[in-house]
């Protein structure tokens, strides 16, 4: 281990367990400094210049706070694509990269028109214009600097999605009709921020987090019964929700009148999918 990454590793080790160091320590070596992987393995020992020094010091600040190391970066991976985030938006995840995989897998639909309701980084709505051919994404967010932000991220990874900034509780006549429509939406339970770990908690953008433990269910509802209206015949609905919500929310989509509404699980076996059919 060369003396940099040592360096590294001891500014982070009272916060970081020992693999997650491990790559964050690399991280920093070859995405932040743009250096070679093959020195940390051998041992070399690198005098790093003053602007590098001075910007690895700026990384391991940021880095002591807390700060996700994806924010750090301006990159998150998802579905082999690097997505650009900040502050404005939620860092995607792997149970979100499931929620797009089941959508591909379960369409075979030519040129559908999809709709994803609270699309943050852009990050499913973006993967599905690129991955299906002719789609017709259009994609809502209520936040100006979420938007921003998708935008970028469809403009250089060359994707086609129509972005539009509305708030899905507003009321609203729309003239559109779409064949899926999907959401990550908002489903932390205010309750759970007690849980949390201090880089979500205090990075991550609240307005894409919470909802109130009053109302968990709050924009599960609001999109099921808009997608009445804008839903063709056959056409699905795609959520991915709280763990401990899955129930509750197939009895309010079988209320509404889905059809074979149900909760699937993630790789970690937590209820993580609910979908239906108009």
């Amino acid at each position: 281990m060369n003396r940099v990454s040592t360096y590294i590793r001891r500014s982070l080790q009272d916060i970081y367990p020992p693999q997650e160091l491990k790559s964050l320590t690399m991280m920093i070596w070859c995405d932040l400094l743009g250096m070679n992987a093959l020195d940390i393995y051998l041992g070399k020992d690198i005098n790093l210049s003053e602007s590098k020094q001075h910007e690895l010091e700026n990384i391991l600040q940021r880095l002591r706070k807390n700060e996700p190391i994806q924010y750090v970066c301006g990159v998150a991976n998802f579905l082999g694509r690097p997505f650009y985030v900040a502050p404005g938006v939620l860092i995607p995840r792997p149970e979100t990269e499931e929620l797009v995989e089941l959508v591909l897998r379960e369409n075979d639909l030519v040129a559908p028109r999809i709709l994803d309701v609270g699309t943050g980084s852009g990050c499913i709505a973006v993967s599905l214009s690129l991955a299906i051919p002719g789609a017709e994404v259009t994609a809502w967010d209520v936040s100006d600097e979420a938007l921003a932000i998708a935008c970028r991220n469809n403009k250089d990874l060359h994707a086609a999605v129509s972005f539009e900034k509305k708030d899905v509780l507003d009321d609203m006549e729309l003239q559109q009709s779409f064949d899926i429509v999907v959401s990550n939406p908002p489903y932390v339970m205010e309750s759970e921020k007690k849980a949390m770990e201090p880089n979500v908690l205090d990075w991550e953008p609240e307005l894409a987090l919470f909802v109130p433990d009053n109302d968990p269910l709050r924009f599960y509802r609001r999109i099921a019964v808009l997608g009445e209206k804008i839903l063709n015949p056959g056409g699905k609905l795609y959520f991915e929700i709280n763990r401990m919500c899955g129930p509750q929310i197939v009895c309010m989509l079988a209320e509404l009148g889905y059809r074979h509404p149900r909760v699937m699980k993630d790789i970690s076996g937590n209820d993580r999918i609910v979908t239906a059919y108009k």
